[in-house]
């Protein structure tokens, strides 16, 4: 049955932060705010259900059975856009942003306010942009995808967050210590464009978001605007190499770093003997089986963005 009004499904990670006490008044006026353009709001805990597949069932449903389709917002970081825009994809449905992940690269690129309130105005008066999501298999990546020690920096990183608290110095930290105990070297075949290439690597890096890609100083930040799978190889393994590569990382200096190549393709298929591989995807561990398809689906997503942006 039809509704009169516009529907608004906040997802929310806990974990984020969203309805921390400190913040109580900010949730409140955004609430308000949210309610005062027409919206009907609810929303869910992205864990309340032991099937996430389910509860967006019922949140799709919602909007797609109302007389406007609405907007389903994300509340947390990018890991948690990736797991709402997974099921949204598919879907006339756009998303809104409540950016309150560490880095915010999505928010970032789309210049959407990291301020709350200001976010939220974002959702209630931008427009919709259609933009590029790139995908592993039956995964999607909005800002990266990688393979060897990323993973393992991925781990380490929120074990400091767990005992330490949440900080992006923790980014850094987690890199080094796994550079100096966990340094392992993957043995893979990558094809590129269907050319075939042998490669002993600890890590591969590919990248869907050009501000994450132009902020490491690398050129091919260019490429992932158009759509395009891009992606960067390092060629040795020695501890040496491994902080060198590090350092320049922390410089944003990517490009100048030693054994580090990178590459753009329409497709890339990866290949390997193993029967799993630990990817990291926008900041989520998955395994999966081997042979890895990459590709761009471009213009996959809506996202609601401010009224004056005019590039990505």
């Amino acid at each position: 049955m039809s509704v009169s009004v516009k529907p608004l499904s906040i997802i929310y990670n806990e974990k984020s932060g969203f309805h921390a006490a400190n913040k109580d008044e900010i949730y409140e006026q955004l609430m308000t705010n949210l309610t005062t353009y027409g919206y009907e709001i609810q929303t869910f805990e992205i864990s309340a259900e032991a099937d996430f597949n389910s509860l967006m069932d019922k949140i799709i449903s919602r909007h797609q059975q109302a007389e406007e389709i609405g907007i389903v917002v994300a509340a947390g970081g990018d890991g948690t856009l990736n797991t709402v825009a997974t099921k949204l994809m598919t879907t006339e449905i756009p998303i809104g942003i409540l950016p309150l992940g560490t880095f915010n690269y999505v928010a970032r690129l789309l210049h959407i306010p990291l301020d709350l309130l200001k976010a939220a105005e974002v959702i209630a008066q931008g427009r919709v942009r259609e933009v590029h999501v790139a995908q592993i298999n039956d995964h999607i990546y909005l800002n990266n995808a990688s393979l060897g020690l990323y993973p393992l920096f991925i781990q380490r990183r929120e074990l400091y967050n767990r005992r330490l608290g949440r900080f992006t110095l923790h980014a850094y930290t987690s890199a080094l210590d796994v550079l100096i105990r966990d340094r392992k070297e993957l043995k893979l075949e990558i094809e590129v464009d269907g050319k075939k290439y042998p490669v002993k690597t600890p890590l591969i890096f590919f990248g869907n978001n050009q501000l994450q890609l132009a902020e490491m100083n690398l050129r091919i930040a260019e490429c992932a605007e158009k759509g395009k799978v891009v992606g960067v190889v390092v060629a040795k393994s020695d501890k040496r190499t491994l902080f060198k590569i590090l350092w320049q990382l922390i410089r944003g200096n990517l490009d100048h770093a030693p054994d580090v190549y990178s590459f753009s393709a329409d497709h890339v298929q990866i290949h390997s003997k193993a029967k799993k591989l630990t990817l990291a995807l926008d900041g989520e561990i998955v395994e999966m089986q081997p042979p890895l398809h990459i590709s761009v689906r471009k213009h996959a997503l809506k996202i609601m963005v401010p009224h004056d942006f005019t590039s990505v």
